[in-house]
C-alpha cells in the first residue's frame, strides 16, 4: 500500500517530525514502513523536507489503517496530537423523495446509503486528485470514478457512482437468481450464483455487490445524473463472492476485512463534494438504510471494562518509573477512538470504535495501550512462572528419529498444512477421510493434509523446476483426519529424494530401504519385515514395499508411480515413503546393550548351498536366529551366483555362499563343537529349501 506524507500532513497540522522519524515510529506501532521514497522533485510533488511516499504493509486484522486517515489517526494517537475532521459539508439539497432503496437480504447488507446529483459534468480529473493520483501511480479514469477511489484511498470506505438514467426503478439488494448474467466493469459477462449478493434495479443486476460494478450502469461520458452508493456488506459473503468470480478488488479487499459501519455517510458527502465541484445539484432526501441488528453487532457493541491495574499486572514493569499511569492508557485509547466512561479505581466502560472490529476484549484494548505505549519501553523482564515444562510423550523418541535422518543425510524441510482437492484423495491412508476448509485460501489449499506426502512431492517438484536435482528431504508434522465436526489429528513423517543425494550414484528403492531399516531398528520389537502388499495408488507396483514392526504397517515407500510423476511434469525419478509416527511411537525405543569382548579365538565356517529362487533372505535370516545358538555371532552372504545356462546351477536356483563366525565367552571352541554348530545351521538352512553343494 502507498501513502503520501503531505496527504497524512493534511489530517496532522501539529505533526512535526520528520518522515523517516514518522515511519520509525509507526513501524514500531505494528503499522509497517517498508520503504521511504523521497518525492522532493517528482512531478506534482510539494518541495518540502517533508514530502515522501510510504510503501506500507499493513496486516489483514488492520482494514482501519488501509487508508491514509486511519494512518494518520494512529500517529495522532501516537504523538498526542489533534485528528482534523472530514470535510463533509454540502449544500441544500432540492426537495424530492430521493431515490427508493430495498434491503432483501439484511443479514448480509447491514447498511446502504444513495444520494442523488443531477446535472453532473463528468470530465478529466484535476487539481489535488489528479496531482496524488500521479504520485500514487494510480489510473485516471473521470472525474466521478476518481473521486470514488480517491475517497477509499482517503478513508477506506469504498463507493460507487451509478448512471441514474440506466437504473429502472428502486435499488434492490438482493441475492442473484439462477442464470442471471452481469457483465463487470472489466467487460466480462459473468453468470452469476444464487448465492451471490448483488445490487440491481426492479428489472436487472446492476453490480457484485462489494466487488465490481456492473459495465451497463458505469459512468460515460454522456452521464449527466448520477446515484452515489456507499454501504456496508457482510465480510464472508463478500469474499465468498470474490473467490467464486476470481475477482479480488481494492473494494473487495477491504470488505473482507470487515469495513466500518458509520462510514458510509461520511464516504457518501466525500464523494459528492467532489463530483459536484464540476457542477450540477443534490436532489432529493439522502437516503440510509440501516439494519438494526447488525448495527447492534458492529457499530454499537456493548462496552467492555478496563482496568489500569490489570494493564500493570499483564504488562510489567517500564523503563519509567511512573509506568503506565491511567491517563496513560486513557489518552491512547482515546486516540483510537473509544470512549471511556471512569468508574471507581482506575476501571473504565469502554465503547468500542465502529472501524475496529478486531477489538472484542479487555486483552486486546491492554495489547493496544502496549502497541501505542512502544514495546521497546517495557523492561526486559520474564513474568513470573510457578511450574514446569512437560514434555509430549513421544517427545524422545521424535529427537531420535529426527537426529537419525539427520545423520543418514536427509535435510529437514516444512511444507504447508494445507493441500488440493485431488492430492487429498490420492494420498489419504483411507478413502474419504480428508477434512474439507470451510473457507480456503484457494483451490490448491482446499483440504487439511491427510498425509505429508503432497507437501514433500511438490517440495521435490520445486527443487527440480529450479535445476536443483540432488535433493533428500524430510518433514515430520501432523497429519488431519475425519470431518468438519471432528478433526483427529496424528503425528506423521515423509522422505523424498532424487537424484544423486547420497553420493555419486542415483537414489533408488535400496537407499530408502537402508535408512528406514536404521530408523527401525532404533525401535524394540520381535520383528520387522517387508512386502508388496496392499500398496497405496501413489507407489511404482514393481519399485515399492511396506514395512511391518510387530505385524503393524509403520511405512509405505518406494518410487512415485509414473502416472503420478508424469502429471507432474517431474523430470527425473522420484522416491519417497510415509512413515506412521503413531503407530511407531506405540514402540519402545530400543536400548543398547553391552556386550562383553571375548578374549578367545573366533573361527569362520563357509557353507555353499543351493536354494530356490522362491527362498528369500529373510527366511533363512529367521531360520539362523530361530536357532538361538549363542556362539554363532555373525552371518552374512558372501556370493550369491546364478547361471543363466544352468550348467552349474539348475535353473530357478542360485547358490548361496554363507559365511558363519563362532566365538564363546568361556573357552576356546573344540573342532567336535565346531562341527556341531556346523550341523545345526546346515539342518536349519535346509529347513527352508536349502541343499548342501558337494565339492
Amino acid at each position: 500500500m502507498k501513502v503520501l506524507t503531505t496527504w497524512l500532513r493534511e489530517y496532522l497540522p501539529g505533526l512535526n517530525v520528520s518522515d523517516r522519524q514518522l515511519a520509525d515510529d509507526l513501524t514500531l506501532r505494528g503499522i509497517a514502513v517498508d520503504g521511504v521514497f523521497d518525492l522532493n522533485g517528482a512531478a506534482g510533488a510539494d518541495l518540502g523536507a517533508n514530502d515522501s511516499l510510504f510503501e506500507m504493509d499493513i496486516t489483514t486484522n488492520r482494514v482501519d489503517a488501509m487508508n491514509h486517515y486511519g494512518i494518520a489517526r494512529e500517529a495522532a494517537t501516537i504523538y498526542g496530537l489533534m485528528l482534523n475532521p472530514l470535510e463533509t459539508l454540502l449544500p441544500a439539497a432540492k426537495p424530492g423523495p430521493g431515490h427508493p432503496v430495498r434491503i432483501e437480504e439484511p443479514a448480509l447488507c447491514g447498511r446502504f446509503t444513495a444520494r442523488v446529483l443531477r446535472g453532473i459534468r463528468v470530465q478529466p480529473s484535476a487539481g489535488i486528485i489528479a496531482q496524488r493520483f500521479a504520485l500514487l501511480e494510480q489510473k485516471l479514469i473521470s472525474n466521478a470514478v476518481d473521486a470514488t477511489n480517491y475517497v477509499m484511498l482517503a478513508i477506506g470506505q469504498p463507493t460507487h457512482a451509478f448512471d441514474l438514467d440506466k437504473i429502472e426503478g428502486a435499488i434492490v439488494i438482493r441475492r442473484a437468481r439462477k442464470g442471471e448474467r452481469l457483465k463487470t466493469l472489466d467487460e466480462i459477462e459473468r453468470t452469476l450464483d444464487p448465492e451471490d449478493l448483488i445490487v440491481a434495479d426492479e428489472k436487472k443486476p446492476l453490480a457484485l455487490a462489494g466487488v465490481m460494478g456492473g459495465w451497463d450502469s458505469r459512468i460515460t461520458p454522456e452521464t449527466t445524473n448520477v446515484l452515489v452508493e456507499a454501504a456496508w456488506f457482510d465480510q464472508i459473503s463478500i469474499r465468498r463472492a470474490s473467490k467464486r468470480h476470481l475477482l479480488h478488488t481494492d473494494a473487495s479487499h477491504r470488505f473482507e476485512r470487515g469495513a466500518d459501519f458509520n462510514a458510509p455517510p461520511v464516504a457518501s458527502a466525500m464523494v459528492s463534494r467532489f463530483l459536484l465541484e464540476s457542477g450540477g445539484h443534490i436532489e432529493g432526501d439522502f437516503i440510509d438504510v440501516v439494519i438494526p441488528e447488525v448495527e447492534a453487532r458492529t457499530a454499537t457493541r456493548s462496552s467492555i471494562s478496563f482496568a489500569v491495574s490489570e494493564v500493570r499486572r499483564i504488562l510489567g514493569p517500564t523503563d519509567d518509573p511512573e509506568g503506565i499511569t491511567a491517563s496513560t492508557a486513557e489518552g491512547i485509547l482515546a486516540g483510537l477512538g473509544c470512549g471511556l466512561q471512569a468508574q471507581a479505581g482506575e476501571i473504565y466502560d469502554v465503547t468500542l470504535p465502529s472501524w475496529r472490529l478486531d477489538l472484542e476484549r479487555e486483552i486486546d484494548l491492554i495489547e493496544e495501550v502496549a502497541r501505542v505505549y512502544g514495546y521497546n519501553r517495557f523492561r526486559n523482564t520474564l513474568p513470573a512462572f510457578a511450574g514446569s515444562v512437560v514434555e509430549l510423550p513421544w517427545a524422545e523418541k521424535e529427537s531420535v528419529v529426527r537426529h537419525t535422518l539427520l545423520a543418514l543425510g536427509w535435510t529437514e524441510a516444512i511444507s504447508s498444512t494445507f493441500c488440493a482437492a485431488a492430492d487429498a484423495e490420492l494420498f489419504a491412508p483411507q478413502p474419504n477421510s480428508a477434512v474439507a476448509m470451510g473457507n480456503p485460501l484457494n483451490e490448491e489449499a482446499g483440504m487439511l493434509r491427510p498425509s505429508l506426502l503432497p507437501g514433500m512431492v511438490n517440495m521435490l517438484a520445486l527443487n527440480l523446476n529450479r535445476d536443483v536435482e540432488d535433493a533428500a528431504l524430510y518433514e515430520m508434522g501432523t497429519a488431519f483426519s475425519g470431518s468438519t465436526e471432528k478433526v483427529d489429528e496424528r503425528p506423521a513423517l515423509a522422505i523424498g529424494a532424487t537424484g544423486r543425494a547420497f553420493g555419486s550414484a542415483d537414489v533408488d528403492f535400496y537407499d530408502l530401504k537402508g535408512s528406514l531399516e536404521s530408523l527401525l531398528a532404533k525401535f524394540a520389537s520381535r520383528s520387522l519385515y517387508f512386502d508388496a502388499l496392499l500398496l497405496p495408488a501413489w507407489l511404482h507396483p514393481g519399485r515399492s514395499a511396506r514395512a511391518a514392526l510387530d505385524g503393524s504397517t509403520v511405512a509405505y515407500f518406494g518410487q512415485l508411480h509414473p502416472a503420478e510423476a508424469e502429471r507432474r511434469k517431474l523430470k527425473q525419478p522420484v522416491y519417497v515413503g510415509e512413515i506412521y509416527l503413531d503407530r511407531l511411537y506405540k514402540q519402545a525405543l530400543g536400548q543398547p546393550v553391552a556386550r562383553e569382548l571375548s578374549r578367545y579365538q573366533a573361527v569362520r565356517r563357509d557353507y555353499s548351498l543351493l536354494f530356490p529362487d522362491s527362498v528369500s533372505w529373510a527366511a533363512i535370516e529367521q531360520a539362523l536366529n530361530g536357532l538361538n545358538l549363542v556362539e554363532l555371532r555373525s552371518f552374512a552372504p558372501s556370493e550369491v551366483l546364478r547361471d543363466a545356462k544352468s550348467e552349474r546351477i539348475p535353473a530357478g536356483h542360485f547358490s548361496l555362499l554363507l559365511g558363519a563366525v563362532f566365538q564363546s565367552n568361556e573357552r576356546t571352541l573344540r573342532e567336535e563343537e565346531l562341527q556341531q554348530f556346523s550341523r545345526r545351521v546346515i539342518d536349519a538352512l535346509e529347513a527352508v529349501g536349502g541343499k548342501l553343494r558337494a565339492g
